[in-house]
């Protein structure tokens, strides 16, 4: 017996509600790989699956949410994995269509996983989680675009979440000038302490576009916000260059011109952490285990249960979640 975070729907009202309930290994999905679950995360899609409609993205009741986790092989039945791997998985609509990490155990397939990098631990994969994952991905894909240390200033919005935060301090690490676009005040000690050296109001650059181009200032951006923030950003990059789109908490739309691509050669660069191949899953991940400075990923961290996932999962649709929850799904 082990303990999951299960989600049931109502047959009379169609919501579903989670509560933490002792299950057995049979109940697990099939798949070639069993892992004894360490540690999960809380991310934007974990607020929806845990939300009473599932947010769109959980069909099937009853469910266990959680779209990423870190732990040791317990059972294989592929080649490339043994007794003892330890071993981490984002994507794949794992969380989603198919089982999570919110349990002690998971069963998924082989080639959803990906080998832990050394020197990096299950709790600090999971600090990292699906949200730093992508943003080293956003920061590869703007590297890969051309962009260098002294360029100029890259721009993060959202700075204070999760993809955010480990944005700032992978982008500060590498010894770019960061600028940290937040809505939230409150966060500008500790956007610095990750090495932002700008702090952007967020109204000051949230506005509808009023020019299709502004004055020529980011050498770069990782956007996690999209929107209408995103197509103001277009017309303020530098010529040629990147942005990153990695999300859409401002909204899905994109209230733009295609003057900043044809008058400046800007790309807008979209991000998928869901589907990535394994070979550039495997390069992020050592970029992560390479670049992001452990220090600032535990400054990031808030550590949780999986008790606490119910507000948790409320707390980051409503925009109130700082930093990486780690969520022990043992304690």
């Amino acid at each position: 017996m082990f303990n999951a975070l299960i989600m049931e729907r109502d047959e009379d009202s169609g919501l579903a509600s989670g509560s933490i309930q002792q299950i057995t290994e049979d109940r697990l999905p099939a798949g070639d790989v069993t892992v004894a679950v360490e540690y999960s995360t809380v991310n934007y899609k974990d607020g929806l699956c845990l939300s009473p409609k599932g947010g769109g993205l959980v069909r099937n009741y009853p469910h266990v949410p959680g779209i990423d986790f870190a732990g040791v092989v317990e059972a294989s039945d592929d080649d490339r994995y043994k007794l003892g791997d330890r071993v981490v998985l984002t994507g794949w609509r794992v969380g989603e269509a198919h089982w999570g990490g919110y349990a002690q155990k998971a069963r998924v397939k082989a080639d959803w996983l990906v080998p832990l990098p050394d020197g990096l631990s299950a709790q600090q994969a999971m600090a990292v989680g699906t949200a730093g994952f992508t943003s080293m991905l956003a920061v590869m894909a703007l590297e890969d675009h051309g962009l260098k240390t002294g360029d100029g200033p890259v721009l993060v919005t959202g700075a204070a979440g999760g993809v955010g935060s480990v944005a700032t301090a992978i982008l500060a690490n590498l010894g770019h000038e960061v600028a940290a676009v937040t809505g939230r005040p409150e966060t500008a000690d500790y956007l610095t302490g990750l090495g932002a050296t700008q702090i952007v109001a967020r109204d000051e650059i949230n506005e509808t576009v009023k020019r299709p181009l502004e004055t020529e200032t980011w050498a770069g951006c990782v956007d996690a916000v999209g929107g209408a923030m995103l197509a103001r950003v277009l017309g303020q990059m530098k010529y040629g260059a990147s942005v990153s789109a990695v999300g859409l908490a401002g909204g899905a739309g994109l209230p733009a011109t295609v003057i900043p691509f044809l008058l400046r050669g800007v790309n807008l660069l979209g991000i998928d952490s869901v589907m990535q191949p394994y070979d550039n899953r495997l390069r992020a991940w050592q970029r992560i285990a390479a670049d992001l400075p452990m220090d600032k990923l535990e400054a990031m961290v808030v550590p949780a249960t999986l008790s606490d996932l119910p507000k948790l999962g409320a707390d980051i649709l409503a925009g109130q979640v700082k930093g990486r929850v780690v969520v022990d799904v043992n304690a």
